[in-house]
């Protein structure tokens, strides 16, 4: 159903920025897949590790991991701190909806399990580099303004070439990748970085509202 309210509309990633999901997935491996996981160095590429032999797990098998998480364990992650709270007070404000990389049949499965969060929101699956996706997803909305969130600097770079217009904010909230991963806000990609919502609520308002605000003052 196309959906053309012209409210403001705030476009979100899920994992890292509504729900945690490394830590979750570090303590899985660990549990039941005899895996260490350890990320220091900005990437997945040699943070699994087979917890006997301190092997690298190739990349076919980090993904087949991954995807048995996403398959087995979402049960397991819980939401980010004081993000049910900012959804609540900038859905006063904004329309909001979740653009999440996962593939498409797990879309059900991510809307369920934000619902049972308190987070009952429209859910866009995704593949690869977000800027096209999101594209569409303002041409269905044609909303007055537009903000993206998002916890990886290269979905910011995606969106920043596709649609300049729209607001960025790169925002990780685990602690366990924050310090690691490359800062799309320090890459000239994202307008703002802060990674604790009662921070970012403000500043996604403030965005949201502030074609409405300077009407008001002219």
């Amino acid at each position: 159903m196309t959906r053309r309210s012209g409210r403001p509309l705030l476009i979100t990633d899920c994992d890292e920025v509504l729900l945690y999901m490394v830590s979750h997935f570090r303590d899985w491996l660990a549990e039941e897949e005899g895996v260490t996981f350890t990320f220091d160095r900005g990437e997945f590429s040699g943070a699994m590790r087979h917890t006997g032999s301190g092997e690298v797990l190739e990349p076919a098998a980090m993904w087949s991991l991954l995807n048995k998480f996403f398959d087995g364990q979402m049960h397991r992650q819980t939401p980010v701190d004081g993000a049910v709270e900012a959804l609540g007070e900038i859905s006063h404000h904004a329309d909001v909806v979740v653009l999440t990389n996962l593939m498409d049949f797990r879309q059900e499965a991510r809307r369920l399990q934000l619902a049972e969060h308190g987070l009952d929101l429209r859910i866009f699956t995704n593949q690869g580099p977000k800027g096209p996706a999101l594209k569409a997803i303002l041409d269905e909305y044609q909303p007055s303004r537009a903000v993206f969130v998002d916890d990886l600097a290269q979905h910011h770079d995606s969106v920043a070439a596709v649609t300049p217009e729209v607001g960025r904010l790169h925002f990780c909230a685990e602690p366990l990748l924050a310090p690691h991963i490359a800062c799309a806000h320090l890459a000239g990609h994202a307008h703002a970085r802060i990674d604790r919502w009662p921070d970012a609520a403000p500043w996604l308002i403030g965005w949201l509202t502030r074609e409405e605000a300077e009407h008001s003052q002219s």
